[in-house]
């Protein structure tokens, strides 16, 4: 079961932000496989001195319109799967929102069903 955060820098519209959400939960439910309807999304604005990275660093040109996007995840931990999400959402982003690629960093993060509680304290297992 995904959950993303999505970190942005503030003044995106309402409407950007939530077609950022939209291509990261199609992704996640297309391309990782999680089921339809797991949409859990935290997005954070930040004023610039709170979201901190390097505009050149491994040799990318990143701008102050950067997404940080990182999913914690049950499902989609295989190679080729994790790299076919990366490429749906880069391709997506640039797609409907011109989002250059350099402007997009992902991370996912795989844990155990155990490592979740989706309510009432109770461990999913």
């Amino acid at each position: 079961m995904p959950f993303a955060r999505i970190d942005l820098l503030k003044g995106k519209t309402a409407e950007y932000r939530a077609a950022v959400a939209d291509v990261v939960y199609k992704g996640i439910v297309d391309v990782l496989k999680a089921p339809e309807g797991d949409r859990f999304i935290v997005i954070g604005e930040h004023s610039p001195d709170n979201l901190i990275f390097d505009q050149h660093f491994l040799g990318w040109d990143r701008s102050p319109d950067f997404i940080l996007i990182q999913v914690t995840s049950t499902v989609g931990n295989d190679k080729d799967v994790k790299l076919a999400f990366f490429r749906y959402v880069a391709d997506e982003l640039k797609s409907k929102l011109s989002v250059r690629p350099d402007d997009i960093m992902i991370n996912t993060v795989f844990v155990d069903r155990s490592d979740w509680s989706f309510g009432n304290g109770d461990p999913w297992v």
